[in-house]
């Protein structure tokens, strides 16, 4: 159960983030628990989203996004992130299961993807604290400097969710992932 109260409709949520709220409904076709929750902040609503909706519209296509997001849910421990990002994964981005475990454990079984991931993984385990051997192994692997920038806001992105999901003890809404086994 949710730490704090999550409105249970749209209607119910503070009148600035209801237009948003909204926006969310039309895209996705339901209003998940997350963004909900965020939407009790007005301008945390207005802030997730507007660089969520930016970096949607850079240069890394919705797979790598998503390979990210599952990656630093993983680390971040986000039960919730894990289950939105899987499902996103299967059915938006079209990951198989075997992509989107690869994805959780840190890389992939696309050599450039595996590059994006890996370094997504190294800057969300060090806290941005990488070495520039990091950053030119993504370079080698045909990633530009703004990509490499999106990666490490996607990574920002995804950990905000992460930290908010985990303090408010959201209530998971999408398909529980399953634990990864030991390799």
């Amino acid at each position: 159960m949710s730490r704090i109260a999550i409105p249970a409709t749209i209607a119910a949520a503070p009148t600035d983030s209801q237009p948003l709220l909204e926006a969310v409904h039309k895209q996705l076709g339901v209003t998940p628990n997350l963004f909900r929750l965020v939407g009790v902040s007005p301008a945390a609503l207005a802030g997730y989203l507007g660089l969520s909706g930016a970096l949607g519209k850079g240069a890394l296509p919705a797979a790598a996004r998503e390979r990210i997001a599952l990656a630093v849910a993983e680390i971040n421990g986000c039960g919730y992130c894990l289950a939105a990002h899987a499902y996103l994964g299967k059915n938006l981005a079209r990951l198989d299961d075997a992509e989107i475990e690869a994805n959780r454990r840190g890389g992939s079984h696309d050599a450039k993807a595996d590059a994006a991931v890996t370094f997504a993984a190294r800057v969300t385990r060090q806290r941005g604290h990488v070495e520039a051997a990091d950053l030119n192994a993504l370079k080698l692997a045909g990633y530009d400097d703004a990509q490499a920038i999106e990666i490490v806001a996607h990574v920002a992105l995804n950990t905000l969710t992460n930290y908010v999901n985990e303090v408010f003890a959201t209530d998971v809404d999408f398909p529980v992932a399953a634990p990864l086994l030991a390799a």
